[in-house]
């Protein structure tokens, strides 16, 4: 068993390591049941995923997400956030595989009205052990928005490829939301994840404007609200998200940030003022170093 870890960025880098045929899309892609297979001869190692993941599995198998094994029975759902660790510690019946696993990327759903709610399925950052299990009916239900997505991405791209794409990915979410809460209507629903609780802390402070009135949140802050120490919340972080504190905090601004910068309305001193910044030019600075791009640039090339 091997102890690497692989940090993937783009769905390109996800085919590439695994051996998949060139993607048909730059930001999603859908692994079939023909596929799965090659995760066989990745058994042991550890991959950081910096994008979203929706599977579907129909042979039983066990999955490590962070420092949490789950139950991945048959007919079972697993979702995952970005920036969360997968280890496939096991499975059977591998050259038998059915079901399918669908990653896309944040900038899949930039700009959209996904973008302002994804946020709000908290199932991709549910700390739980046991997967979303799905009845027969549900489960068609599922598979059916997978198709249509599938479809959509195969065909001609037009005006309408994007929106219909996002549309039926946000169906299927809305589906997933609905059967989880038949599923868990009454259990208590544990979001203890300390990678969670950062990301809600972050976010938290944004929504309400503490960024404008307190700056950026330290990691001596974090640390302090979550109850750890700092030195402790890095390693975690480091260790679960291949970021250590103050990475995984300006990964946060800078994602806020491409989504803010679609907005021309908005002048980088005020965006920057937003994010907690004093002065514009430290925002710009790490903006370039983080993406390549100026701001400016940036919203020019979107």
């Amino acid at each position: 068993m091997s102890n690497k870890t692989h940090i993937i960025n783009s769905i390109k880098n996800l085919h590439n390591l695994f051996g998949f045929k060139k993607p048909i899309h730059p930001l999603l892609s859908i692994i079939s049941e023909n596929d799965l297979h090659a995760f066989k001869n990745r058994l042991g190692e550890k991959f950081i995923l910096n994008f979203y993941s929706i599977s579907l599995k129909d042979q039983n198998c066990e999955a490590h997400f962070g420092r949490k094994n789950y139950n991945f029975d048959k007919g079972e759902i697993i979702f995952s956030a970005p920036n969360q660790t997968l280890t496939l510690s096991k499975t059977t019946n591998l050259n038998n595989n059915q079901g399918w696993i669908l990653f896309f990327h944040p900038d899949l759903v930039r700009n959209t009205s996904l973008d302002k709610k994804i946020e709000n399925y908290k199932f991709f950052t549910y700390d739980i052990d046991k997967a979303l299990l799905l009845s027969d009916t549900e489960k068609l239900i599922i598979t059916n928005c997978i198709e249509l997505i599938k479809n959509e991405i195969a065909g001609s791209t037009d005006n309408y490829s994007k929106p219909v794409v996002v549309s039926t990915l946000d169906l299927l979410l809305n589906f997933c939301a609905r059967f989880y809460e038949r599923q868990y209507k009454t259990k208590s629903i544990h979001t203890n994840n300390i990678v969670t609780q950062v990301s809600s802390i972050l976010k938290d402070n944004y929504d309400s404007g503490l960024f404008i009135k307190q700056g950026i949140p330290t990691v001596e802050n974090i640390a302090e609200i979550i109850g750890i120490t700092p030195n402790y919340l890095g390693d975690v972080l480091k260790k679960e998200t291949g970021k250590n504190a103050k990475d995984f905090i300006n990964s946060y601004i800078i994602d806020k940030a491409k989504t803010l910068l679609l907005n021309d309305n908005i002048t980088i001193s005020k965006l920057a003022f937003d994010l907690g910044f004093n002065y514009p030019h430290y925002f710009s600075r790490l903006f370039k170093a983080k993406t390549g791009l100026t701001p400016n640039q940036y919203r020019q090339n979107h």
